[in-house]
């Protein structure tokens, strides 16, 4: 299979949901235009951000169909669907399903309650998904530190690429920069690896890296587009300067309660997703009043997506 690599900013999505922890499927279409709107290339579904592991097999099918529409009717960002998880028999049909309904290509995150122990075992359960739907290209989700599975992903590369033809690439979210650029010239660089890590942008540019996957491109677009044309053009200080104010905004995160910071951030631009399902803790009214002072006096809002 030829590989169709991503390059640029690729969007990983929330999931809108009402009061009662519903979806809101209406607003996936106006969200997807947003996202073109601001110049991101994809858009990874059902993921962290997403709250893959929070929804029902159910409600991550409907939520992929929702976005293929948007990208089967002459959309321009293409979609990643994350299709699990623990049971490579749900992974199946998830993955035939996102097959049916036009999706770009899938990922596949690590079994996180029993654990692959080496390369081998990892490939076998990725290829057991990956063979159901040989014309999609298929993407490894690499977050040891939320799966526990941690090994080096070179090994499998060498694993994987030796019996799944459709293997695509890597969306690598752990800072083991060593065995990235190694996965990235593997093959003389064959396969997508796809950063995942936001505030580390700038060091994944200098090692070559072109697609990155990530949470705050869904409302900070510009801040990176501006990062990777400063970098492209020789101009390291003021790339230095955009990623600090990267860091700075995800720094919000750690303040307000981690990933669900994000929804706060959109509701800023006026997308009202909601709040995250239960284990997460989410905002009070204050803290969001809190939160947007914050935004306020660090200008943050001057480096945000606009509608």
């Amino acid at each position: 299979m030829k590989i169709q690599k991503f390059e640029g900013l690729v969007a990983a999505p929330f999931t809108p949901m009402d009061k009662g922890g519903n979806i809101i499927y209406d607003l996936i279409k106006p969200y997807y235009d947003f996202l073109e709107k601001n110049g991101v290339v994809g858009a990874f579904i059902n993921g962290t951000t997403g709250e893959g592991v929070s929804l029902t097999q159910k409600e991550k099918q409907l939520q992929a169909e929702n976005w293929a529409r948007c990208l089967v009717s002459g959309g321009k960002v293409r979609i990643i669907n994350l299709v699990g998880g623990t049971s490579y028999k749900e992974c199946i049909e998830n993955a035939v399903f996102s097959a049916e309904i036009g999706i770009s290509a899938i990922a596949i995150v690590a079994p996180y309650y029993f654990k692959p122990v080496n390369a081998d075992h990892l490939a076998d359960f990725i290829s057991r998904i990956g063979e159901s739907v040989p014309q999609l290209p298929v993407y490894f989700y690499h977050i040891p530190s939320l799966t526990g599975v941690y090994m080096p992903m070179l090994s499998f590369l060498e694993k994987i690429t030796s019996g799944l033809p459709n293997f695509a690439g890597i969306k690598y979210n752990h800072e083991d920069f060593a065995d990235f650029l190694s996965c990235l010239n593997f093959r003389d660089g064959a396969f997508d690896l796809l950063w995942g890590k936001d505030e580390c942008l700038l060091p994944a540019l200098s090692l070559g890296c072109k697609g990155f996957v990530g949470s705050t491109y869904n409302f900070a677009a510009p801040l990176y587009h501006n990062l990777i044309k400063a970098f492209n053009n020789g101009n390291l200080a003021e790339a230095r300067q955009l990623q600090q104010i990267s860091i700075n905004m995800i720094d919000l995160f750690g303040k307000y309660r981690g990933i669900i910071t994000g929804k706060a951030y959109m509701r800023y631009l006026g997308f009202d997703f909601g709040q995250f399902r239960s284990p997460l803790q989410n905002m009070t009214d204050e803290m969001y009043n809190e939160f947007l002072n914050d935004i306020r006096e660090q200008e943050l809002d001057n480096w945000f997506s606009r509608r």
